[in-house]
């Protein structure tokens, strides 16, 4: 059986990476028949919403979700997933135990987060990955993708393609 590939979106909250995910997942769709789109805030409710927005939880969490897309790849599954999980210790784990992970960085300036503000998050100021917690950007990604504001979300998907599926790299025909 291949193992599948991890496609592991991850940003702030408000960086667009369910909208690219999303329209990611469904051009490789198109092309692959063991696809699956996960999202961090499905997954927490799927999960039993048990974990809260500490540190110490939002780590927890993020390794619940690295160890799922971990099974589901190495049953064939591609799995697109986004996802805050902000911390190095977690890439790392996935870097270290999923061998078809490709990590991708939506990077948005923190002021355009702000203004976008989408779930009343940045005014709220109770554990917010990038303002009350500190969050670690990734320092290695396999893809940054600057969004702010003037990178479609279709412009972004196809980047991902690009980088990873574009001359049948990791696609079946």
């Amino acid at each position: 059986m291949n193992t599948g590939t991890v496609y592991w979106i991850t940003g702030l909250s408000g960086a667009g990476k369910t909208t690219v995910g999303k329209l990611f997942f469904e051009m490789l769709a198109r092309k692959k028949k063991n696809v699956l789109f996960l999202d961090g805030d499905m997954l927490r409710e799927v999960f039993g919403n048990d974990l809260g927005y500490g540190r110490e939880d939002r780590l927890r969490c993020a390794m619940r979700y690295s160890r799922l897309c971990r099974l589901l790849a190495s049953q064939g599954q591609d799995v697109v997933l986004c996802t805050i999980s902000m911390f190095h210790e977690v890439r790392d784990w996935n870097r270290q135990n999923i061998s078809q992970y490709k990590e991708i960085y939506i990077e948005v300036p923190m002021e355009v987060l702000k203004q976008r503000n989408q779930k009343g998050l940045y005014q709220s100021g109770s554990d917010v990955a990038g303002v009350d917690l500190e969050a670690e950007l990734p320092g290695n990604p396999d893809l940054v993708l600057k969004n702010d504001g003037r990178l479609p979300p279709q412009a972004a998907a196809g980047r991902i393609w690009e980088a990873f599926c574009a001359g049948g790299g990791g696609v079946d025909d």
